[in-house]
């Protein structure tokens, strides 16, 4: 056994290279070996609580690395404005994140001791371990708190084999990577090939799947969306927010006979201006401490959604009644202007307009896939992300991004994007950006097709995924079972 101080430098490394295949760059596909060094690693501790704290390491680094932009973020929220100097703001930005990183390192290490546990054979604990981590991902889609972001199925959406998304969802790709990076090192290990060979052939299979997909044939149709440019907090007050309106009315101008403008997350701050809103519409609007998406023809709203999913610590805050005080309290601390918690929404209903179903769903809410998922249950024939990019930075921007585009593929229909910064733009059902606007304010005149149907995954969810953890894991079980013998 490798000396506490090495085992350490292990896990942090592979947990950091892990999480850099997690940005969107050329090299993502690659993640399967650095989950393998990952997995080698944690298979030979000797204990369970071991194994838990080399996860815990390993993971926090994923996510410090991950969510970096984070960091940035925060940084720059502490040194404007006359704030924090810049060389105090960055170590006090890392500090006060940590404890999220290593939350999210603690989910891991909770999932690692419960594997090894159970199986206490090297062999059968890689395999546990790659099934439970299929399970952990799964477990972090649900409830108020989900929190999926940096999911490993999505390192392969620059690969012919993302288009197996509309058979399982991105989890089924992470199931694909877990058992490969098991394999890997089952077959360095023990010179075992069946593993080796099988997932290889999946491999091979899903290539073929993603290599004879085509796009969707529809009716024709036609968007104006928009990109605004403006600070997430100066839109907030009045001169900004009047700023932002005239800029979105001056944008809307352009808008051609025929299409539908899309403004984004929380465009109209105040519902008695929504009258002057250029219509045909779909927008972001706030209202009652709600943050909601509308349908409106000109002479009224056809329809709502209100965000399902408000970022977690962000935007929904658990016990917000009670601990209102603390919550304010740290709001104060942190500089932000008020406290202003939301609620989940309920409903998936699309909205209705000029004869169209449009599955809207609101920024945090694209990296759900359930929600999409829903949305196209019920008939959406088009997804439209409304969304303020505004809070991201660097990678975070891109990676928001990416993830929404697997939308497309796991449901088959176009995904429109209006966006405050961020990229705005039209995906088509293959999840490949048809049109972008990443810069600047501007509008785009977005072309897509009307697409009905239904996927696998939009009639078995993440069962596939499910399955197949559930193989591993029982696999698992019969290598401990072999090794007592």
């Amino acid at each position: 056994m490798p000396p506490a101080h090495l085992n350490l430098l292990w896990s942090l490394v592979a947990g950091a290279l892990l999480a850099l295949c997690g940005l969107p760059l050329w090299w993502s596909a690659l993640s399967v070996l650095p989950l393998a060094l990952l997995l080698a690693q944690l298979s030979r501790q000797s204990t369970p609580r071991a194994v838990a704290v080399q996860t815990w390491w390993a993971i926090s680094a994923y996510f410090a690395v991950q969510l970096f932009w984070l960091v940035v973020f925060m940084h720059n929220l502490m040194s404007s404005d006359g704030g924090l100097p810049s060389g105090l703001a960055w170590p006090l930005a890392a500090l006060a994140l940590s404890p999220l990183f290593m939350l999210e390192g603690a989910f891991w290490a909770v999932m690692a001791f419960l594997v090894a546990r159970l199986f206490t054979a090297p062999q059968a604990r890689l395999w546990g371990l790659a099934g439970g981590w299929v399970v952990l991902e799964w477990t972090r889609t649900l409830g108020a708190l989900a929190f999926p972001w940096g999911g490993l199925g999505y390192t392969l959406l620059r690969t012919p084999l993302i288009q197996l998304a509309d058979v399982g969802g991105v989890l089924l790709l992470t199931a694909l990577i877990a058992a490969s990076a098991a394999a890997l090192v089952d077959w360095a290990q023990t010179r075992h090939l069946r593993p080796v060979l099988l997932l290889g052939a999946a491999w091979l299979v899903g290539l073929g799947y993603g290599l004879t997909r085509t796009a969707g044939e529809g009716p024709p149709a036609q968007a104006l969306l928009l990109r605004t440019n403006f600070d997430s907090f100066a839109k907030a007050t009045a001169n900004g927010f009047e700023e932002l309106w005239q800029t979105q009315l001056r944008l809307s101008q352009q808008r051609r006979p025929g299409e539908v403008v899309v403004w984004s997350e929380t465009a109209v701050l105040f519902p008695q201006r929504l009258a002057e809103v250029p219509s045909p519409a779909l927008t972001g609007l706030y209202q009652e401490a709600r943050n909601t998406a509308v349908g409106w023809d000109g002479t009224r709203i056809t329809g709502s959604f209100d965000k399902a999913h408000p970022v977690p610590m962000g935007e929904y805050y658990p016990l917000s009644g009670a601990l209102n005080g603390l919550y304010t309290a740290i709001y104060n601390a942190l500089g932000f202007p008020s406290f202003d918690p939301q609620f989940p929404g309920q409903s998936y209903t699309p909205i209705a307009l000029g004869g169209v179903l449009y599955g809207v769903y609101i920024c945090y809410d694209s990296i759900i896939a359930q929600v999409a998922r829903w949305q196209a249950l019920q008939g959406a024939q088009v997804l439209v992300n409304v969304s303020n990019d505004g809070w991201y930075s660097g990678w975070g921007v891109w990676q928001h991004f990416d993830m929404g585009r697997v939308r497309a593929i796991e449901t088959r229909r176009w995904v429109l994007r209006s966006v405050n910064k961020g990229v705005a733009a039209a995906i088509n059902d293959l999840g490949q950006p048809a049109q972008l606007l990443t810069e600047g304010e501007g509008a785009l005149h977005a072309r897509y097709r009307l697409l009905t149907g239904q996927t696998l995954y939009m009639r078995w969810g993440d069962i596939p995924a499910l399955l197949t953890a559930a193989l591993l894991l029982l696999y698992a079980r019969r290598l401990d079972r072999r090794s007592r013998m």
